[in-house]
């Protein structure tokens, strides 16, 4: 009798992140060896199996176990733990003994229990029937996503296209990155003709965070939109980008998902805060988990229990642009290094605590101090600020907020949101066809919501591709998409393999002095486009190859 075992710490992590809220995620099951005849043979538990499958879905504000996130891998952040291995990254040691976010076992493992899924659930006791088509149509789409997280890291990746048995020859080769990308479009497709849902709030409140038709066309677009760019693209075949188009049009023309108010914008990954739980920015997104860890891993340290993990470098603060809409670069902007941070894009308060910058609110409002010797830059405190700022995306602001306390937020790792959708549309399409009025269109269309003008008309490919680029940098900061985005643009070594900087403020009565810095030098080199196979994995499958250069 063959058994099926529910790793038990999947089941805790499940339990953990769903908190006191009850949804779809939440298992009835009991802890231990399930025979796997029992499951196929019970409606609640072929369900509930599927439903492990999102556990595989990571959350990706705490990637060391000591709230780094992967912002800190890239020229937007450094983490103040001096001592995490996130700095692998930075500092020429990654490579296939030092692997980090290698993701690689976990996503198997994940294809492992959705592939199951496919090949069981048709002669399972599925009730009622009809629900069987939908059900499959989320396990396509988990099965892209996985594939997808393996493709995005390694490139060629072995496609697991149904589950592999112990006893079979497992030294496999990759296969090649166009089988890869088709085949996570072909599963991205399968997923939009049968799910049944065409958004999240399409689904009853109980199932709200299943896979969606619209995830499903997020995903083919993220993964069409790789596969065109230089990383993959030498070439630059133009039909690339307008297959990369039309997928992100898909989207937008399915008129389910829009742009959330500049009101409502700061609380888009609040889901405690009911008027932007499930949003109709947020396309996809991992459970919804009760943590206040965020704000303690992130904080700044003159707040009780903040311990500043994430502190934005200068190379990102400089990135956001003057209120009037031009770098601040440009001499007519109207910017001032004596008052760096006035007038400038709202969006730096919204997601950069710099310093003067009112943090929290209520009883625990003040103005954040990173000069030397300020509340919240005290050299003796080993995690003080890196760079003189700190992270304030994704804090939560509710005035009854304690750190140190109880009081939690709901708040899921948001895959695609419709803000992408939109840069990703004019940035394929600009590529394909040049800056025309769809791709201004999209463009001012987040800008315009974040209190931006739009961009300057007449402004030809090149520099409209810059513009798409810096609009991503700002809007999606933090977010894990530029230490991406910069490899599918084979931007590496111009972004990532030089100094990073900070702002040293000094105070003397009442007069600031804002001086950069050199925080420390960052390596990149080409291997570093893709992961490393880990040696451990070539050890037990000499067949897959090593990338090149590790």
């Amino acid at each position: 009798m063959k058994k099926l075992y529910v790793p038990y710490g999947l089941i805790t992590l499940l339990l953990f992140i769903t908190g006191c809220s009850k949804d779809f995620f939440e298992p009835e099951y009991t802890l231990g060896p399930i025979p796997e005849e029992s499951i196929w043979v019970t409606d609640r538990r072929v369900r509930e199996f599927l439903n492990t499958g999102y556990n595989y879905l990571v959350s990706r504000y705490n990637v060391d176990n000591a709230g780094a996130i992967m912002a800190s891998a890239c020229d937007e952040a450094v983490n103040s733990n001096l001592n995490s291995n996130i700095n692998y990254f930075n500092n020429g040691t990654w490579g296939p003994l030092r692997t980090y976010d290698e993701q690689y076992t976990n996503s198997y493992n994940g294809l492992r229990v959705v592939n199951t899924f496919l090949k069981k659930s048709p002669a399972s006791a599925l009730y009622p029937i009809t629900d069987l088509p939908g059900l499959r149509g989320e396990a396509f789409f988990l099965r892209a996503m996985f594939h997808y997280e393996l493709f995005k890291r390694y490139g060629r990746i072995v496609l697991a296209m149904r589950p592999f048995e112990v006893s079979e020859n497992l030294n496999l080769p990759r296969q090649s990155v166009e089988e890869v990308v088709n085949a996570i479009v072909m599963d991205c497709d399968s997923a939009i003709n049968q799910i049944p849902a065409g958004y999240t709030k399409d689904w009853d409140a109980a199932n709200y965070g299943r896979a969606t038709k619209a995830a499903g066309m997020a995903l083919k677009a993220k993964v069409l939109l790789i596969y065109a760019s230089p990383l993959y693209n030498a070439g630059n075949e133009v039909s690339r980008w307008q297959k990369a188009a039309d997928a992100a049009k898909a989207v937008i023309d399915q008129n389910k998902h829009g742009l959330l108010s500049a009101t409502d914008y700061p609380n888009l990954w609040n889901y405690t805060n009911t008027a932007t739980a499930y949003n109709k920015e947020v396309i996809f997104a991992t459970p919804a988990g009760s943590v206040n860890t965020i704000e303690s891993y992130n904080a700044p340290i003159g707040f009780t229990g903040g311990l500043g993990r994430t502190n934005p470098t200068q190379e990102l603060v400089d990135a956001f642009e003057m209120k009037t809409g031009k770098p601040i670069t440009d001499a007519g902007s109207g910017y001032d290094p004596k008052n760096p941070y006035a007038n400038r894009d709202p969006r730096l308060n919204l997601f950069v605590v710099y310093n003067g910058a009112n943090f929290k609110t209520g009883s625990l409002s003040r103005n954040v101090e990173t000069f030397d010797g300020g509340l919240d830059n005290i050299p003796t405190n080993v995690n003080t600020t890196k760079s003189g700022y700190y992270m304030r995306k994704f804090l939560s602001s509710s005035a009854t907020y304690n750190i140190t306390g109880t009081t939690s937020v709901r708040r899921p790792w948001v895959f695609f949101r419709y803000a992408d959708i939109l840069l990703m549309y004019a940035e394929a399409l600009n590529e394909a066809a040049g800056p025309n009025a769809e791709v201004y269109k999209s463009v001012d269309a987040v800008r315009v919501r974040a209190g931006m003008p739009a961009l300057p008309t007449g402004l030809n490919q090149a520099d409209m591709r810059e513009r798409i680029k810096n609009e991503r940098r700002v809007e999606l900061c933090f977010e894990e998409q530029r230490f991406f985005d910069v490899r599918r643009w084979k931007q590496g070594e111009t972004y990532f393999n030089k100094p990073v900087h900070g702002m040293k403020i000094t105070k003397s009565g009442t007069t600031l002095t804002y001086t950069p810095f050199v925080i420390e030098d960052r390596v990149f080199s080409n291997k570093n486009y893709l992961y490393p196979i880990p040696q451990a994995e070539l050890d037990k499958a000499g067949n897959l190859g090593q990338n090149p250069d590790y």
